[in-house]
């Protein structure tokens, strides 16, 4: 009786992996339908909500190190900045102690509304860990950490794995 056990165990925890793994897919998909939609209401594609996104908790960046944060090419991040610049996202302020160097930073009055268009996803997420205990919390905190993580380092292998033309 005990291998029956352990062989519905595992079927279970089989069943149970798979069930996260199509929340995650759908998540993502659900967070890009989000995106997508708050980008067509403030006019900013994707890789720019990406790149605000990155200023917003890790700026004020360099150039370079934001390029390196979403792993864009240089050049293209300048394209990025000059429109977000352009229309009002962000300044390239030069450091004061070197004159040569810029940081981006995010404009207060453009991230107030980023905010006002997150909001019902931010007070959805309140309403649901509400629902949950500290303990409970701090396993999904670690298993989003760990999931991130995963996910940072099949992205870095299939980026070291590309050819210079950017094919594998």
């Amino acid at each position: 009786m005990k291998s029956v056990l352990s062989g519905d165990a595992a079927a279970q925890r089989r069943r149970l992996s798979v069930a996260i793994k199509q929340s995650l897919r759908e998540l993502r998909n659900q967070l890009s339908l989000l995106n997508r939609h708050i980008g067509a209401r403030v006019d900013l594609k994707d890789v720019d909500l990406d790149c605000m996104d990155l200023i917003a908790r890790h700026g004020p960046l360099s150039p370079s190190a934001l390029a390196q944060r979403a792993k864009l090419h240089p050049a293209t991040l300048t394209g990025i900045l000059d429109r977000l610049e352009g229309d009002g996202w962000v300044t390239r302020d030069r450091v004061p102690s070197d004159r040569r160097a810029v940081l981006v930073r995010a404009l207060r009055d453009r991230n107030a509304e980023m905010v006002r268009l997150y909001s019902g996803m931010n007070a959805s997420m309140d309403q649901i860990c509400a629902g949950y205990g500290d303990t409970e919390l701090e396993v999904i905190a670690d298993f989003l950490r760990r999931t991130t993580d995963a996910g940072r380092n099949a992205t870095d292998a299939l980026a070291a794995n590309e050819s210079p033309s950017g094919k594998s």
